[in-house]
């Protein structure tokens, strides 16, 4: 909650307070930043909500400290007394509201700043995992300017913490938010750190050090946002820029940097509103062009968990996991748990084409964009397996889950079989890198005769292809193309993916392309993939332009999701998901 009192009347601008509303007459989101101005008679109220989520600064971007500077202006001329109050309810460092008994605590954090603290009494620190589902563990900081004055309250059966101080006109006040998780993950048996943390800093000195970075981290912020929107705009275009602005902050946080017992990176991903797995396959290869852009050391940090998992005991099979736990236990595959009591029902929930490759482009996509091939090689013999998995059961798949499984099993997936192709091509390409000649081309070879099947058999006579091979006159989005285009491996003639490209623009409803004909939903990930076929910067922009109606005009007021209807704009399912991290893929064109 949010309250300004000028010259003893108090306004709200932020939560749900009794108090009467000062007026909101401007906002603004970039990447970083998020502007308000508020106003009334006497004063012009500006606030900047920011988090330094710089992703080629891994300590900024896993120090636990988010931002609000807020500073005022004279609006009538005169002078005036102007204090600003922000509370915080319990229900950020527990479950539910009331689940638990907290405790609030002042907090000195040197002779000049305090601030105050709110957690648990009965710190469950990673005793459950699941979707809907808080953390219980830890504790949420309050800070604000020097001579701040704290306080905890009871309101409507809830715990407050709040925070009051003078604003001085014209000049900034920073307050900062602040969560010490203490241990972050349990990372296959081991309770972990956060990448923070290997600096050395306690939460309260981390919290003195923001505090005094606090000015120059807006102008970083506000730098970094400027040069996406200008890249994307260059790109796409104006409505792809505010689209990549508005998932931004969203795809990183839907992760969790830590540091394995080696000292590598982790980055663990959370299905949001989908199953709460962590470190999901399907999940990480959609978000993978972000990383890949920006730092390729967090993409690895997503995989080394499944290639840990993958080479264990635990896992038993010739192809690649879907993923190692359910967040925030990274313990071992969630998906199908019920595989000792029932084996065949196990199997029969998995994505074997679909993970392995994934698991081989995303690997492929690090070795082109580092131009080395050393992570590879740590993992050779797990990729010699799932290539060899693909062309056994690629060229058709049978009737098995893809990414999109939310549309059921599905066999003969032309899609699928994309997919399986360019992760052949990936790994040719990969070892021909490496200087193996002999077997990069005999892998090169086999993708394109996969290519040239999957060019006769799914071809529909309108110069569309078809969701399944056997399934004439269907139709979807064949995004997994989008590799040959972007590597530039030429397994499909232009004429080939432009033919798709043209015919599968037919379908776009008022808010985007379905994913394909059985259902009028789409997914926003794999509608810009396949924006990113098309020949053209004015085809791709008009094919984005019906998703970015849908963003804006949606009745679905939620944290940006992927899964939404291109008739109605409504949400289906799923939202504030690491997979908006896919709508970057444009921007990897020239990259490879």
């Amino acid at each position: 909650k949010g309250t300004v009192t000028v010259d003893g009347e108090t306004f709200r601008f932020m939560g749900m307070t009794k108090d009467p509303e000062i007026k909101q007459i401007y906002s603004d989101l970039s990447a970083l930043v998020t502007d308000y101005v508020f106003e009334n008679d006497k004063i012009i109220l500006h606030l900047s909500f920011y988090s330094t989520l710089f992703p080629n600064d891994l300590y900024h971007l896993s120090r636990p400290v988010s931002y609000l500077q807020i500073t005022y202006d004279s609006n009538d001329g005169k002078s005036h007394d102007v204090f600003v109050d922000i509370s915080a309810s319990e229900e950020l460092c527990i479950n539910k509201a009331g689940e638990t008994p907290v405790l609030a605590q002042d907090v000195e954090l040197c002779d000049s700043q305090k601030a105050i603290k709110i957690g648990s009494v009965y710190q469950k620190m990673l005793k459950r995992s699941g979707d809907v589902l808080r953390i219980e563990w830890g504790y949420f900081y309050l800070c604000g300017p020097s001579g701040a004055e704290y306080k905890s309250f009871e309101d409507e059966g809830k715990t407050f913490i709040s925070t009051k101080f003078p604003l001085t006109e014209g000049k900034g006040s920073c307050l900062l938010f602040g969560y010490d998780d203490i241990k972050c993950l349990n990372y296959f048996g081991t309770n972990v750190d956060a990448y923070w943390k290997t600096k050395g800093l306690t939460i309260e000195e981390a919290l003195i050090e923001a505090k005094n970075e606090s000015d120059d981290m807006l102008k970083e912020c506000r730098r970094i946002s400027e040069e996406l929107f200008d890249e994307a705009e260059n790109a796409g275009g104006e409505k792809y820029a505010e689209l990549l602005s508005l998932a931004y902050r969203q795809l990183i946080a839907a992760h969790k940097l830590a540091v394995d017992t080696e000292g590598q990176i982790i980055f663990i991903s959370k299905e949001c509103l989908s199953n709460g797995c962590a470190a999901t396959v399907d999940v990480t290869y959609p978000s993978s062009p972000f990383f890949l852009l920006y730092n390729t050391e967090l993409l690895k940090g997503m995989l080394r968990p499944i290639f840990k998992y993958a080479s264990s005991d635990a896992w038993k099979y010739d192809f690649a996991p879907h993923d190692v736990g359910t967040y925030p236990l990274v313990i071992g595959q969630a998906y199908g748990a019920w595989e000792d009591s029932n084996p065949e029902q196990f199997l029969s929930y998995q994505m074997p084409v679909e993970e392995c490759g994934n698991m081989l482009i995303m690997t492929a996509n690090l070795c082109f964009i580092e131009q080395s091939t050393e992570f590879a090689d740590k993992y050779s013999q797990m990729l010699d397996m799932w290539v060899e998995y693909l062309i056994k059961y690629g060229k058709d798949p049978e009737n098995q889950l893809c990414t999109d499984d939310f549309a059921g099993h599905l066999a003969h997936n032309c899609n699928l079989s994309l997919k399986a192709i360019m992760g052949i091509a990936g790994y040719a390409k990969i070892l021909q890198m490496k200087g193996d000649e002999q077997r990069a081309y005999s892998l090169m070879k086999t993708a394109k005769e996969m290519a040239d099947s999957f060019v006769k058999r799914g071809a529909n006579e309108d110069g569309s292809f078809r969701l399944a091979y056997d399934r004439p006159d269907t139709f979807s989005m064949k995004y997994n193309m989008v590799w040959d285009k972007l590597w530039g491996t030429k397994l499909f003639a232009p004429c080939v993916s432009y033919s798709e490209f043209c015919s599968i623009k037919r379908h776009i409803n008022a808010y985007g392309c379905p994913l394909d004909n059985r259902a009028t939903y789409t997914k926003s990930d794999w509608l810009v993939w396949t924006a990113t076929l098309a020949p053209t910067k004015e085809e791709f922009e008009e094919f984005v332009a019906p998703m970015w109606d849908a963003f804006n005009l949606s009745k679905s007021r939620v944290p940006m999701t992927d899964w939404y209807d291109t008739v109605t704009g409504l949400m289906v399912g799923f939202r504030h998901r690491s997979v908006q991290g896919g709508l970057f893929i444009k921007l990897l064109e020239g990259r490879f």
